[in-house]
């Protein structure tokens, strides 16, 4: 019962920075709810048009240049 009473605390999110991947033809998260996820997070967004919900696996460059991006601007 302790785990669901105590609270968690700040969220990462909310200090730390983020990027988000969103698919652009997500059929089980729409990709608005994704975009509205990534703008309360403060996300740096980019968004794979025509990209299903597996866009990692589907579009691996796309992938790719998002985690190049990422570790440009945290290294």
């Amino acid at each position: 019962m302790a785990a669901f009473a105590e609270p968690s605390g700040t969220p990462a999110w909310k200090t730390i920075p983020s990027w988000f991947l969103v698919a652009g033809a997500d059929h089980a998260i729409p990709p608005a709810a994704e975009q509205a996820m990534a703008l309360r997070a403060g996300s740096h967004t980019e968004v794979v048009r025509g990209a299903s919900h597996a866009v990692l696996v589907s579009h691996p460059d796309a992938t790719a240049h998002v985690i190049e991006a990422v570790a440009r601007a945290t290294s």
